[in-house]
């Protein structure tokens, strides 16, 4: 009979030629534990997912209470159904008062293309500014506003339109104009590195976007729900957004994602064409209910008044010469080395001793640091020892 690794690989479609072959049997909080029952350190949330990290237990909950009442009734935007409303009215309570109109999707992949035509249908313009490094999925609009030409080229040609800034550059606002339609960025680059812009620089390029009419569009699918320190990273910067793009984190380890605008500005889909965005499982009621209860607890439990103290400690214990820097805010935070190398030969030995981390999509050399928010200072101190070792190991050989 054939073994599970076995089955994985030749019916599961791959990414790539070295996937890592671990398998999991069951998670709970900051713990993943293989079939041998060995227990690793998740310190990457699953990319930003796990929050709170894994089988909380009122999200748990609120998914067996939901499917015991129902599953998929109807495609998004029909039927009254009370998780999609219970939690849109719940992230509209958190947000700035602009943004209170959420239409939910499956994924961040899906939140950008809604983001996207959506403003091009509000402002009726063609031309978009995005910006170099970033990333914002994987599908086909998002593709296009990814700033990485190696994963971008294959796939050409692309959405047309389309100019590209460097964070940090105001010289460069002056290209946004009344033709602009959107500038879309993360708020904090994830996949190149963890790049933290400058806040006089979101600042002028928030005024800019008001001066030319142009809708800005934060990508937080990384960053949001306490993992900078701030339930939103946009408060970091004193700025709002047109259009604020969530997931990852959203659904509490279910697969939901969101973009958020006002609603006048979310009235544009509704005519010419009717329709304007569809999808089947947005906003599906059982990832809505996990949701809600995610950020419930989120909430209730203070979380993210720790994050501060976390990323302190983390900064303390993570000192060695083979470290260049640690960039980022909060609990997503990138260790640079070297090389990939380097960087490549640590994660796995890392991995080997029971800590799970990776490396960032745009930037080889540095380690991805983003562990579940409840993760303990006791865990913290474990999980450094543990990359530290793995550091000395690497160097000398």
């Amino acid at each position: 009979m054939l073994t599970l690794r076995q089955l994985f690989l030749n019916n599961n479609a791959q990414t790539t030629d070295f996937p890592l072959l671990l398998e999991f049997e069951r998670a709970e909080g900051v713990y993943m534990y293989n079939n041998e029952g060995k227990a690793y350190i998740d310190l990457i949330s699953g990319i930003g997912v796990s929050n709170l990290g894994h089988s909380h237990p009122k999200v748990i909950e609120a998914i067996k209470n939901q499917v015991d009442k129902y599953m998929h009734l109807m495609v998004y935007g029909e039927y009254i159904q009370a998780p999609q409303v219970r939690f849109a009215e719940k992230l509209v309570s958190i947000l700035p008062a602009s943004l209170n109109s959420v239409y939910f999707t499956n994924s961040g992949s899906e939140a950008v293309e809604g983001a996207l035509k959506l403003a091009k249908r509000f402002t009726g313009r063609a031309e978009v500014v995005a910006f170099n490094h970033s990333y914002h999925g994987s599908t086909h609009g998002a593709l296009s506003v990814m700033g990485n030409e190696y994963f971008k080229q294959p796939y050409r040609p692309l959405l047309p339109g389309i100019t590209f800034f460097d964070f940090n550059k105001i010289g460069q606002l002056s290209a946004i104009t009344k033709n602009t339609a959107c500038v879309i960025v993360e708020t904090i680059q994830g996949e190149a590195g963890i790049w933290v812009p400058d806040v006089p620089y979101m600042q002028a390029l928030r005024q800019r976007c008001t001066e030319t009419g142009t809708l800005l569009i934060l990508d937080e699918i990384q960053a949001a729900f306490g993992r900078t320190g701030k339930l939103f990273a946009f408060e970091h910067f004193g700025i709002v957004p047109d259009i604020l793009l969530l997931a990852k984190a959203l659904g509490g380890g279910m697969p939901i994602g969101a973009f958020i605008s006002s609603v006048q500005i979310m009235s544009a889909l509704k005519e010419n064409p009717i329709l304007g965005h569809i999808t089947t499982f947005g906003g599906h009621p059982v990832c809505s209910a996990a949701g809600l209860a995610a950020l419930e607890v989120l909430l209730s439990e203070n979380l993210i008044d720790q994050v501060s103290q976390q990323e302190a400690l983390i900064r303390k214990n993570l000192v060695h010469p083979a470290i260049r820097q640690i960039r980022g805010k909060g609990l997503m935070l990138a260790v640079e080395f070297e090389s990939f190398d380097l960087n490549k030969k640590i994660i796995d030995r890392c991995i080997e001793n029971g800590v799970i981390t990776d490396w960032f999509l745009h930037c080889s050399n540095a380690m991805r640091i983003a562990p579940p928010l409840i993760i303990t200072h006791h865990e913290i101190d474990k999980a450094c020892e543990v990359i530290l070792n793995a550091i000395d190991y690497v160097v000398k050989g």
